[in-house]
């Protein structure tokens, strides 16, 4: 799929960081925040994921993901074609939907570079509550950007860089 503004994370580093995740995949709840092609959800459904939530903001991006998903019968995996941080903000946990049915165990924030909402994001996932005691925070950033403030209870422990692109993964413990 090509779409203009699409960067999907490169074959090096998701090689890299699914080696990284080889044991906390299977049986994961999933969310690939910022989809995109939702190259990071559909290895998390390849490794036996329990479930993926996509949320992709371009309607065009959206349908070809889900045509992806139907051609793999990915019944495990929900799109949702909305502004990430607006999905977010509207989730309600009393609510039982894709984005509220389960707390997520591995998350994936990956906007694109132009957007300003990363660090917006990683506080709405603690401010909604959506997220496991222990769960897995895949991040990805332009390198320019290295005094990130996340949230305090997220623990970086694994770090790379490849071209442009600063990624890590974080370990939340617990509530703030």
């Amino acid at each position: 799929m090509n779409h203009a503004g699409l960067r999907p994370t490169t074959d090096r580093v998701r090689e890299t960081v699914f080696n990284w995740l080889m044991q906390d995949v299977d049986g994961a709840h999933c969310l690939d925040m910022f989809a995109g092609t939702g190259v990071l959800g559909l290895e998390c459904l390849s490794r036996g994921a329990a479930s993926v939530v996509f949320i992709e903001s371009s309607k065009e991006v959206a349908l070809g993901l889900e045509k992806s998903i139907d051609i793999l019968h990915a019944s495990a995996a929900t799109v949702i074609n909305q502004n990430s941080i607006v999905a977010i903000q509207q989730a309600d946990m009393k609510l039982s939907t894709a984005l509220t049915k389960h707390k997520f165990d591995l998350v994936f924030l990956d906007p694109p570079f132009n957007f300003d909402c990363l660090l917006e994001a990683a506080d709405l996932l603690e401010e909604k509550d959506c997220l496991s005691d222990q769960a897995i925070i895949y991040v990805e950033h332009v390198v320019q950007q290295p005094n990130l403030k996340f949230p305090r209870n997220w623990h970086r422990y694994k770090s790379g860089t490849a071209g442009q692109s600063a990624y890590g993964l974080f370990r939340r413990q617990g509530d703030l």
